[in-house]
């Protein structure tokens, strides 16, 4: 696609973005996008070939604009990998509490394997704030399942949120879901020296974890671990048995 077609189909999502955020998914018609952006209705099925289309278009575009504000707002926090867990709570639910619209077309429509690669990005974001957290000995619970809780909490205290009137909208609730939900992954203090076994096995998984996910493009991902794939599960297993 060259500069000019992706210019102006950068051009109609903001328009599309717009009409979603006064209006909601039902006043982002094919017709009231082409008419607002000033462009033919065929024209508009040649970008993104049908309202289904449009509307995928329109929630990648939400994960980015999630993701350059969670960006900018945890580069200006501490490095303090569980003060990061509660700002990026935070910052989630703000989010979608300000962009309801955007938000339930985002996390209310969901649809497995349909994920914008945007999506996966803010999904790769809370994976590694707690891989953080593991490596500083301060999870107790592997990465996998401490990203599963927390994304379900958050994604469930924000549409509980949006679902309320604004007048009657208690923040406090998020709040305290945040503060029970991350105390439940996290240990209170860092581990010392030698005297939580559990918190230290799960931050080697989550070493593990990491290695095997990234590396150099040349290598492959997994190439700086230095077992065959049996015994690095074999390995993981035993590190989670000793967490457990």
């Amino acid at each position: 696609m060259n500069e000019g077609r992706r210019a102006a189909r950068r051009q109609v999502l903001r328009v599309a973005a717009k009409l979603l955020e006064e209006g909601g998914s039902e006043a982002v018609s094919t017709r009231a996008v082409a008419a607002a952006a000033g462009i033919t209705a065929p024209a508009l099925y040649r970008m993104f070939d049908d309202k289904d289309g449009l509307l995928a278009e329109l929630a990648a575009y939400g994960f980015e604009m999630y993701l350059a504000e969670k960006r900018e707002a945890l580069a200006l926090t501490p490095d303090d990998p569980v003060a990061d867990l509660y700002r990026g709570w935070d910052l989630h639910v703000d989010f979608g509490v300000r962009h309801p619209a955007f938000y339930m077309l985002m996390y209310g429509t969901a649809r497995p394997g349909r994920r914008p690669p945007a999506a996966d990005e803010a999904h790769a974001l809370l994976v590694r704030l707690l891989g953080r957290a593991a490596d500083a000995g301060r999870l107790r619970v592997p990465v996998e399942q401490a990203t599963r809780v927390i994304h379900a909490a958050t994604t469930g205290a924000t549409l509980a949120l949006i679902g309320e009137e604004p007048s009657e909208r208690d923040l406090t609730t998020s709040a305290r879901l945040r503060d029970t939900v991350i105390a439940s992954v996290i240990t209170d203090s860092p581990a010392s020296s030698g005297s939580d076994l559990a918190s230290r096995a799960l931050a080697l998984d989550a070493a593990l974890h990491t290695a095997l996910t990234t590396g150099p493009p040349a290598a492959g991902a997994g190439a700086g671990v230095p077992l065959r794939d049996t015994e690095t599960a074999l390995l993981r297993e035993w590190l989670r048995q000793l967490a457990g």
